[in-house]
């Protein structure tokens, strides 16, 4: 899969701004047959969008556009299974710097 970068996320420092970058590169690197049915609450993982790799690929997707670091122990299901769950982490993790 290829990746698309969007350099480091400035401009979104509201949630909803989080949420489009995030769902952005969701949607233009993994298969997701209907964007529009895409929403914030979307088990990217049950759903199959999202495997094993794909997790490692969103993470470094994370780290290079909003500056974070992610420890291997923060590689679970309640930090990057929705949108809306990865925008609360990185929220999190951005506050912590």
């Amino acid at each position: 899969m290829s990746t698309t970068t969007f350099g480091n996320d400035t401009s979104t420092g509201t949630s909803a701004g989080t949420k489009q970058t995030i769902r952005r590169f969701v949607v233009e690197n993994f298969f997701v047959s209907d964007a529009t049915l895409l929403s914030d609450d979307t088990s990217l993982l049950d759903e199959g969008i999202v495997d094993s790799t794909g997790v490692l690929e969103v993470t470094a997707f994370l780290e290079a556009t909003f500056g974070i670091s992610v420890e291997d122990a923060e590689l679970i299901p309640a930090n990057l299974d929705t949108i809306a769950k990865i925008a609360t982490f990185v929220r999190r993790k951005r506050s912590d710097l």
